[in-house]
Order: structure tokens, then sequence, then C-alpha cells
């Protein structure tokens, strides 16, 4: 007999084979709709903080969906439900700082060098079972990325992977918005292989120069517009409203966070260079495979990285590439996150940052931290993700072994405090359960030319 758990409220109530039916919607409809238990403590595990150390026969209290203690003991109260965490590892949820999931062929407006009106969350597919996958291999949240084909592309979308729920009830609530720039291969190729601007690397820079001056221009007419409303000038008329540039000028303000797609030394530096001209911020590069060799310039900057663990030799620009790279820029005090810019890598980050203890001699926490804590400031969500500390929400994972290992696996996934995956559920027809998802028409999307590579 197939059952699955109910992905809408922690897999409490089952549903047998004959209930399902397509399409999925209607699957999710009959979906408990019950609250998550208001206390659970998670007993006698090897709990990993990320900001406090490690714990040995540890305790983590999860209260009302929020984090509300760890250590050897919890003063949690006799009505908790307890789950007997004995051989078994505790993390934070991981979190993917790079990810196209559920945005399918929509991942690109590869129209125009310079998108940074368009919305990802306009493209977000929360039925797409590459989440189900993040979700199973302990992601709890994801920034969901504009492509690469654009030098400014569009802003992006930060979800909690609550898998079955409705598409609004994913969004990370009040999460700080991102934007998508890219420069290098990318964008000269999309537009080279038309004969436009831009095909080189100057003519990438250019097209960003040049958006910026006329967000300048833009922004200086809106505010001689509103000096002469407010000395009562009655036939001030006001600029047209240009949602591009109005994205711009969000960007120039600091209230969009810059994620910038960049491989090469020399073009960190030029970013950096632009960036301090038109006086915002960059708040991280997105591959930066060859950071170690410019980490000492990039690091007082404040400006992160979120990078591969041994991808290299893909495109020219990865030529340089090597699998130090994340632990020699940290050593230089560049702050470091792995991200996985793939439905396939998604599934298993933990044993990315299982490899930066093999390339580079990061302790464990150094390694976890990569992929929790890090990743979390690069959303710019930090203060309430990435580590087992009192107050934070319960974004938890309970791993059969050490999370750095080949053999782990994620047990169970508690997002908000409430069970959105348990492996124990998962053997029970998961085959049959997928096939059902097919012919429903819910399926995964590949990564797409461009969109992040």
């Amino acid at each position: 007999m197939f059952a699955i758990a109910s992905v809408q409220r922690g897999c409490r109530k089952l549903i047998a084979a004959s209930t399902l039916i397509s399409p999925l919607s209607l699957l999710l409809a009959q979906m408990s709709e019950s609250a998550p238990p208001a206390d659970i403590v998670i007993k006698n595990a090897t709990v990993m903080t990320v900001t406090h150390g490690t714990i040995e026969h540890g305790s983590v209290w999860l209260h009302n969906g929020k984090i509300a203690g760890t250590g050897t003991s919890v003063d949690a109260p006799t009505s908790a439900i307890v789950v007997d965490g004995t051989g078994k590892y505790v993390t934070p949820g991981i979190i993917d700082p790079h990810s196209h999931s559920a945005l399918g062929d929509d991942v690109n407006e590869a129209t125009s060098p310079v998108t940074p009106s368009m919305m990802m969350i306009d493209a977000f597919d929360n039925s797409d079972m590459a989440l189900y996958h993040a979700l199973a291999g302990g992601v709890t949240t994801e920034l969901l990325l504009h492509g690469s084909a654009n030098m400014i592309g569009g802003q992006a979308v930060v979800i909690k992977n609550k898998f079955g729920f409705s598409r609004d009830a994913m969004l990370f609530p009040n999460a700080p918005r991102s934007i998508k720039f890219a420069s290098g291969e990318n964008p000269k190729r999309v537009y080279g292989r038309r004969n436009e601007l831009p095909s080189t690397r100057m003519g990438n820079f250019e097209v960003m120069r040049q958006a910026f001056e006329d967000a300048k221009a833009y922004m200086a007419s809106w505010d001689a517009y509103n000096a002469k409303v407010a000395k009562g000038d009655k036939d001030a008329v006001a600029p047209k409203k240009d949602l591009k540039l109005e994205a711009l000028a969000d960007v120039l303000r600091g209230k969009l966070y810059v994620q910038i797609h960049c491989y090469r030394a020399d073009e960190f530096l030029t970013e950096e260079a632009i960036a301090k001209e038109y006086g915002y911020k960059i708040r991280a590069f997105h591959h930066a495979l060859e950071m170690y060799k410019v980490g000492d310039k990039i690091a007082p900057t404040g400006t992160g990285i979120a990078t591969f663990a041994d991808w290299w030799g893909f495109k020219d620009e990865a030529w340089d590439a090597i699998p130090w790279n994340a632990v020699m820029s940290m050593r230089e005090g560049v702050r470091v996150a792995l991200k996985s810019d793939s439905n396939d890598y998604v599934r298993r980050l933990n044993q990315e940052a299982g490899k930066m203890i093999h390339y580079g001699g990061a302790t464990e926490e150094e390694a976890l931290k990569m992929i929790t804590l890090n990743a979390a400031w690069i959303i710019g969500v930090d203060d309430r993700v990435g580590s087992l500390d009192t107050g934070k929400d319960a974004d938890v994972v309970i791993w059969n072994t050490d999370p750095l290992s080949t053999y782990a696996r994620a047990e169970k996934v508690y997002i908000d405090g409430d069970l959105f995956f348990d492996s124990l559920l998962q053997g029970l027809g998961t085959t049959h359960f997928h096939g059902v998802m097919h012919e429903a028409g819910f399926s995964g999307s590949d990564d797409e030319e461009g969109d992040g590579q």
C-alpha cells in the first residue's frame, strides 16, 4: 500500500494510493490543515549549532515555530513531543544562496541586457518537484535568482521550502530584495550571437554604466519634481514612471542586494570599482572561481561569495578554477558560502560542504557554515535562520550520520517547527508517487543555457 506524509502539515495524515488523483492540486487539497505541535524536543543527538559549537548527547527544543533552546538538556514542558536523536546529528536547515529551481524556462528574460524590473516570483512554480528533491536533501531556504543572460537581470524571490503549500505561503516573510547582475561570457555570448551590444567585456560594462547614468537622471527628475511640489508649485508635472529605472534607482538607494554572476579576478575588481563609482554595495559574487587570486583585495569591501565546491574547466572562465578556492578565500577574510546552481547539486549540498575539509582543511564548523549561516547572510536572513540559536526560526534537519559524510541523508526536515519531510515515509511507494506526479504534469526543470553557469 502506498502512503505519503502530508507535506502541508508535517505528515500527520497519510493518504492511501486510492486517493492519489491528478492533478496535484486536488491531492494537496485533501491534506491536513491542522497546526504543527507547539513543542518538540529532539533528544540525545549530536547537535551542530554552527555558532556555539557541537553538543554531544544534546537536545534542541522547538517551540511555536522557533528554537527555544539547545544544550545537554532543555527546559521544555512535559507535554512536548519527544524525538529520539540517539546516534543522529542535528543541524540548521541548509540554505541555498543561488538556485534556479522552480523557474523553468522563464529563468532568463534574454531580450535586453538590462531587465531589472523582472520579478522572479512571476515565474515561480511552487509545484516543481525539484523543490521536493531539495527538501529531501535538507534544504529549507532558497534564493531563486534570475539567470545570467543579462548584465542586469531581474529581482529574486526567497522561499522557505514548504513543498505542498500555496505559492505565497512558501515565500520567506519579509526577506530583503535581491537583484541578479552578470558579467563575462554569458551576456557576451547571448547578445554577441545576435551581433548586438554587448558582445565584449567592454560592451558589458558600458551597458552597465549607461544604465546607472540613466537611473541617476531619472532620480534627479523626480527629485526636481518633488522639490517643486514641496514649494507649492501647482504646475509641476510628474515624470513618467519607468519600472526599469525605478528598480535601478533602488539599487543606487541601497534597497536591493546586488548578487553578481562573475568568475574572473579582474572582473571582481571592475565590478567593485563601478559599485564605488555609483555608490552601491555588492552583496556577493556568485561562482567567483578566481577569488583566491584577489581575496585580500575583496575582503575589505565586505562582499561575500557563493561558489562551487569543485567545479572547474567547464568554460573559458573556469580554466583557472581550483577546488581550494573557497577555503583560500575564507582564509583571506572573505565570507564564503557554497551554492547549487543546479537541481542536482541542491540535493547534496551537505556533501559539497564536506569537500571543504578535504580541499583546504576547513573545520567541520567552517564547512557547515558555508551552507547555513554564511549562505543566510548572502540572502540577508542570517538573523532568522542559519544556526541553532534561541529565537531563530525552527528550521532543523535530523541526519542519520555526520552531515558532512557521503553516507549522510536527511531523515527529518522541520521548517518553522513543522515536519515537512520524513525519510521513513518515503520508502512507501516513492516510485509510484513520482509516476503520479509525472502523469499529472508536475516535473522538475533542468538548467537552461545562460541561467547561471
